[in-house]
C-alpha cells in the first residue's frame, strides 16, 4: 500500500511526527512469511556476536570488578594499554554505570526475546 507523504500526515500528525525525529524506532532483524516456521524459528539477534570490553564492564557491580575486567583483559593482550588506560581513566571519573546500564542475567535471551 502506497500513500502520500502529506495525506498520511494528515491522517496521523502524532505518527508521522514521531516517524520525522526518528525518536522511537525499533530494529528489524528479519521478516518470517510462515507464521509456524516464525514461531518455532530461535532469534538470530545476536548469532555471530562478540561481546566486547563494553559488554563484561556492563555485567560489574562495583568499580573493582571492572578493574579486574580491564586488567586481565589487557594482560591477554585483548585490549591494547592505551585503551585499558581510557577505560581506567573514565571508570575512575565517572563510575561503572558510565560504561552503560547493567546487565543483568540472561540479557541476551530477553533482547531476543525468550
Amino acid at each position: 500500500m502506497r500513500i502520500e507523504k502529506e495525506r498520511f500526515k494528515k491522517m496521523f500528525p502524532h505518527l508521522a511526527e514521531e516517524m520525522e525525529k526518528g525518536e522511537h524506532s525499533v530494529t528489524i532483524t528479519s521478516v518470517k512469511f510462515n507464521n509456524e516456521v516464525a514461531e518455532n524459528a530461535p532469534s538470530r539477534m545476536f548469532e555471530g556476536y562478540d561481546p566486547d570490553v563494553i559488554d563484561f564492564l556492563r555485567r560489574c557491580d562495583n568499580e573493582k570488578q571492572a578493574e579486574e575486567i580491564i586488567s586481565y583483559l589487557e594482560i591477554k593482550k585483548e585490549i591494547s594499554e592505551e585503551y585499558a588506560e581510557r577505560l581506567r581513566k573514565q571508570l575512575k571519573e565517572r563510575g561503572v554505570r558510565s560504561f552503560g546500564p547493567k546487565k543483568e542475567n540472561d540479557y541476551y535471551l530477553k533482547k531476543a526475546g525468550y
